[in-house]
């Protein structure tokens, strides 16, 4: 690992003004970020430490229920934490159950909400420095394209990246159509969550609309109520901490059997947090039967461009998302 300078964050304000300077990120749980410092991926010049700012006035480590229902997760709790709050777990179950097949017992009790939608991709070839990746350096290539590409992505790539974003509560989040709430330079902002993120197109380098110095300081959580009738479904290679292969966050507002709002998610399968509006069409008005539960699978993937080793997620991934439906409206 390199050296690098410390800084622990006095307040909110001094944090955006340190994490502004160039070549400097930062650290909460630091479950992702240490990582890829020892393996050179990362390797920032200063990292402003934001867990000083738990104890203070700018404490982020909070669950609040607003008076409308919406429902606020401090951006610095602790995945752990949110995973079994009796409000989230009533509420969106889909967010807890994203949150507890996640990683491990170990890491959730450090990860935070606002590290875990920011972890960069667990592309082999991004977290290499001796294979050519154009998300870790521009221009050098991307070496999955036609390399061994099974974790890959086959929605919301380019020629340049296939990289899939690996976090299950984005998934939830982008469902949800959960709102960030930043603060910044220029004071405070809040974004559509599915805003956050970009696709790599001809930048895969940029994954975020974040400007420097800007700390994601909360979400809310938006006050539905048929998101009590949610559910996320994983599927993956090993039973504890491996990611997605595919995976589908679901929400289905049912009247005597037909569809009257739907939220549909995908994971494991795209460069983003993947919110499937093409699925939801499918569904809204719709009975709750197979038929319409694969014509939704159908609808979600049908702009989905496979790899050679990663051409079996197209099917997996419809499958999950029909399991999904099928369990939630049973």
């Amino acid at each position: 690992m390199i050296d690098f300078e410390y800084v622990a964050a006095s307040d909110l304000d001094a944090a955006v003004r340190e994490g502004s300077v160039p070549s400097t990120r930062f650290v909460a749980g630091g479950t992702t970020l240490l990582d890829l410092m020892k393996l050179d991926v990362e390797q920032p010049a200063r990292v402003v430490d934001l867990n000083p700012l738990v104890g203070g006035d700018d404490s982020l480590r909070y669950v609040r229920v607003r008076p409308d229902g919406t429902v606020t997760l401090g951006a610095l709790a602790h995945m752990s934490d949110i995973a079994w709050n009796p409000v989230v777990r009533d509420k969106y179950p889909m967010v807890s159950q994203a949150l507890l097949l996640a990683a491990s017992g170990q890491v959730r009790n450090m990860a935070t909400m606002g590290g875990n939608v920011l972890q960069r991709t667990r592309c082999v070839y991004f977290r290499d420095t001796a294979s050519a990746c154009n998300k870790r350096e521009p221009g050098s290539g991307c070496s999955a394209i036609r390399g061994f590409n099974r974790q890959h992505a086959i929605l919301g790539g380019s020629e340049h990246c296939i990289a899939t974003h690996p976090s299950d509560f984005a998934v939830a989040l982008a469902a949800l159509d959960a709102t960030v709430h930043i603060h910044g330079v220029s004071g405070d902002r809040t974004i559509p969550f599915s805003e956050l993120h970009v696709a790599p197109d001809d930048h895969p380098e940029r994954e975020t609309t974040l400007k420097p110095g800007d700390v994601i300081t909360a979400f809310d959580l938006p006050p539905l109520p048929y998101t009590q009738r949610s559910m996320y479904l994983k599927v993956r290679d090993r039973a504890s901490f491996a990611f997605a292969l595919a995976s589908a966050a679901v929400a289905l507002d049912l009247d005597k059997g037909t569809i009257r709002a739907a939220r549909v998610g995908l994971g494991g399968i795209a460069t983003k947090p993947w919110r499937s509006h093409e699925a939801e069409r499918a569904l809204i008005g719709k009975p709750a039967t197979p038929a319409t539960f694969h014509a939704a699978a159908n609808a979600a993937l049908a702009g989905a461009k496979t790899h050679k080793d990663n051409a079996f997620k197209l099917e997996l991934a419809k499958r999950t998302l029909v399991r999904a439906l099928s369990e939630l409206s049973a």
